[in-house]
């Protein structure tokens, strides 16, 4: 019995709990990061979707660059679509490369897909630049917050920070659209190195083949026959 109400007692304290460690409801719940960049390789024949969560009076940008395609046709076209909470679809774009940029109407979770069902030999290595950035004051906390009285220096010194971020976030862009140029160039380079060696080693071997088989005929037609003789 002593047994029993021990276990009572310290089994809740030794169970591990599946609540998540902020536990005021006044604070917002975690959306995840403002933006993403990386590479995903799609199958043959499959949709890859995505969702990112934005803030009303945003900017939404979503880039893309097919580096790598494989299969029969090797078409390296890919349809992305972009879509807000309610599903409806806000642009789309079908090329090697493209970009969808809208301002968010609405709070929620904006949905990305990239359609690889026209190809249904081969995979597709896409990279991909999505996110969204705010002009003007933060809108992660939508508390209505009183705001104080700076003088004229303070906020001088906010309007040319807030300009100064503005302008790197621009620049990390762009440096991800020549990172997805680089990468597709590479790519390419290697596709045609590869397929200079082995079409130059393909006509080799057909040269030495050739020049083989013209030697065995030459031969054949200079060869005399001694065996049969006519006797006189």
């Amino acid at each position: 019995m002593l047994l029993l109400a021990l276990l009572v007692l310290l089994g809740p304290a030794s169970c591990p709990r599946a609540e998540p460690l902020n536990r005021s409801s006044q604070e917002p719940p975690f959306r995840g990061a403002d933006r993403y960049d990386f590479a995903i390789v799609i199958p043959a024949g499959t949709v890859e979707c995505f969702w990112q969560f934005a803030h009303q009076s945003g900017n939404f940008f979503f880039s893309y660059e097919v580096q790598r395609a494989t299969g029969i046709a090797n078409s390296r076209n890919i349809l992305a679509t972009a879509s807000d909470p309610n599903g409806v679809r806000l642009g789309a774009s079908q090329h090697v490369r493209g970009q969808i940029n809208f301002l968010t109407k609405e709070t929620g979770f904006y949905q990305l897909c990239l359609d690889n069902q026209q190809n249904h030999f081969g995979f597709m290595q896409v990279y991909l630049n999505f996110g969204v950035y705010y002009e003007g004051s933060n809108v992660e906390n939508k508390q209505p917050q009183e705001r104080k009285e700076l003088n004229d220096t303070l906020e001088a010194i906010g309007v040319s920070i807030q300009k100064l971020q503005l302008h790197i976030f621009h620049m990390w862009r762009f440096y991800n659209f020549a990172r997805m140029r680089r990468g597709a160039d590479s790519f390419l380079l290697e596709s045609n190195y590869n397929y200079v060696n082995w079409w130059s080693m393909a006509q080799s071997c057909v040269i030495v083949l050739s020049g083989v088989l013209q030697l065995y005929f030459l031969k054949r037609l200079f060869n005399v026959q001694t065996s049969s003789r006519q006797q006189c």
